[in-house]
């Protein structure tokens, strides 16, 4: 009997447990937390894990690794709390003043003092405050994002956002971390307990909600690629003493990027020295007037409608004169005598303008608009400019013959590298993509290689013709860029020279943007690269400066994918007549 009863309040005492649990956690964890929390409880985050950037092929660009948050019972701290704020100020650098009123902070048993805090650099703090008999500080786990490919496609990876302000708008981010900030932020848990004495009570009331961690988020981008280009590009750039440059490498079938690189950059583990302007991809976010790279796009839809092919007859005059103003080529000539093909390898503004009066202002503003110009390339980094392409119905002549040849016209660095791709792809465009798969960025725009799109643009054969032509522009009896030759391969490319406009926006400024785009190999093209710098100061142009370091980029890129010499003849068309 006495087994018996001893059972029996055994039994009823575990239903009563049992009961209770099932009220704390089954029936509204959330009332009993609120209780618990008037009850002298805390309530503390459990951090979710950051999801990862990664490259291609999986190489991390960032990642969030193990690390601390400092907090606080305020009951402990309060009687010593100038001392312990010096302490931290000076070993976390945190400020002094406001760690001072939180140690302070009335009626509070938990407050934050710094999050995302290298492990050992908390543990030695803690340790530090211990041993000094200043109690009442501790750490949680708080994972720290880490970026280990250091300054590598770091304008387009960016820095993790620090908070949010009362719209819910994310502060101190940009790049990537900032467009896909929820994606890969995933939700932080909390969990609410009774302490007392500054210590958890084993048996009090509880209530936790799990975080869900962040997931990642791959690239197109190959880590490997994106170190070589922004080294060549940097070597561009201050080899000819120039304030900034961009370049980008597409996979020319799938569009795919594989390198979009700027310069000057910087490091996000440390952004305590980087200016301001960049910290985003100037190749989304800059716009210029793309220059004599355009007259590939304005002579190729010549080539789609059959009005013209590479072997037409034009006579080129000294000078243009179209109403009170003047056009003039980058070189002084008498009346020449150039084939269309000519008018490209020679890069001839006055030979353009003419032929493009062979289409009706609408047609050739239907025909750059096909190609991209003046639209965004939606590939989800922030702030991307969509350019300028100014409405046909507003066009005078003038303005017809200076679009024609990429003056009047503006664009961002992907938007005309794609441009150039459209040719390289046998004249279909199709969308570039920065993403692999799909994401959907914090603005709601879902973007990656598994929306693209494509077009046509102009005919195979009209993309077939230009391909030819542009090869005439590396080959150093008729071109203007011998220094872009790829050795072994045939190349297909444009330079550009454009005149910047000013910073008041009123008139150019006497300085200018050059550029280099182009595809190899030449017949069977694997991959689009565009190069270009803003204001050189040794006098170079696209030729002498975008020529070499595409001819760099290629090379690497062909050697790296194996792509072999198609072992073919390269194209010999007339310039002149």
């Amino acid at each position: 009997m006495r087994l018996r009863w001893l059972m029996v309040v055994v039994a009823m005492g575990l239903s009563l447990f049992g009961v209770r649990a099932f009220q704390l956690q089954g029936l509204d964890p959330k009332a009993y937390a609120a209780q618990a929390e008037a009850a002298g409880a805390v309530t503390a985050v459990l951090p979710a894990r950051r999801g990862e950037i990664v490259d291609r092929k999986g190489g991390a660009l960032a990642e969030s690794v193990d690390g601390d948050m400092l907090v606080a019972d305020p009951a402990q701290t309060k009687d010593h709390a100038a001392q312990i704020a010096r302490i931290l100020a000076d070993d976390i650098d945190v400020d002094y003043f406001d760690t001072l009123t939180r140690l302070e902070k009335p009626k509070s048993r938990f407050q934050y003092l710094q999050r995302r805090v290298p492990s050992t650099v908390a543990t030695a703090v803690v340790k530090k405050l211990n041993k000094a008999g200043l109690a009442g500080v501790y750490t949680k786990p708080d994972p720290l994002r880490t970026y280990p490919a250091k300054d590598v496609a770091a304008n387009l990876v960016g820095v993790q956002a620090q908070g949010r302000d009362d719209k819910g708008k994310i502060t101190g981010g940009a790049g990537l971390e900032s467009a896909f900030d929820h994606l890969l932020s995933g939700k932080d848990g909390k969990e609410t307990y009774e302490v007392g004495d500054g210590n958890r009570i084993p048996l009090g009331d509880n209530s936790t909600v799990k975080p869900v961690d962040g997931k990642d988020l791959k690239l197109t981008i190959d880590r490997d690629l994106q170190w070589y280009v922004q080294r060549v590009l940097r070597n561009a750039v201050e080899s000819s003493r120039s304030d900034s440059g961009s370049a980008v490498v597409m996979d020319t079938k799938t569009g795919q990027v594989l390198s979009l690189a700027d310069y000057p950059t910087f490091d996000p583990n440390d952004t305590s020295t980087a200016d301001k302007s960049d910290l985003g991809s100037r190749a989304l976010q800059d716009v210029y007037e793309p220059g004599s790279v355009s007259k590939v796009l304005t002579l190729s839809s010549l080539l789609d409608e059959g009005r013209l092919t590479p072997e037409t007859k034009l006579v080129v005059p000294p000078q243009l004169d179209i109403g009170d103003r003047t056009i003039h080529d980058w070189f002084d000539h008498p009346a020449i005598h150039l084939t269309t093909t000519g008018v490209i390898a020679r890069s001839s503004n006055i030979g353009t303008a003419l032929a493009s009066r062979q289409l009706s202002d609408e047609d050739m503003w239907q025909h750059l608009r096909s190609f991209g110009l003046g639209t965004r390339t939606e590939v989800g980094m922030p702030g991307e400019t969509r350019g300028l392409l100014p409405d046909w119905h507003g066009w005078q002549p003038i303005n017809h013959a200076t679009i024609a040849f990429g003056q009047g016209v503006s664009v961002n660095t992907l938007q005309m590298a794609s441009a150039v791709n459209t040719i390289a792809n046998g004249g279909t465009y199709v969308s570039p993509s920065l993403i692999e798969g799909s994401a959907t960025t914090d603005s709601g725009e879902t973007v990656g290689t598994d929306h693209t799109t494509s077009h046509r643009v102009i005919s195979a054969k009209a993309a077939s013709q230009m391909a030819q032509m542009m090869e005439m522009v590396p080959n150093p009896e008729t071109g203007t860029a011998p220094g872009a030759q790829v050795n072994g391969y045939r190349v297909s490319g444009k330079t550009g020279t454009a005149q910047r406009v000013g910073a008041d926006g009123k008139g150019y400024d006497g300085t200018f943007t050059v550029s280099f785009a182009g595809f190899a190999p030449a017949d069977k093209p694997r991959f689009t690269v565009y190069v270009v710098v803003q204001n050189p100061r040794n006098g170079g142009g696209g030729g002498s400066i975008g020529g070499p370091a595409f001819s760099k980029i290629q090379t690497y890129l062909l050697q790296r994918y194996g792509v072999a010499p198609t072992g073919t003849k390269s194209a010999a068309l007339p310039i002149d007549w």
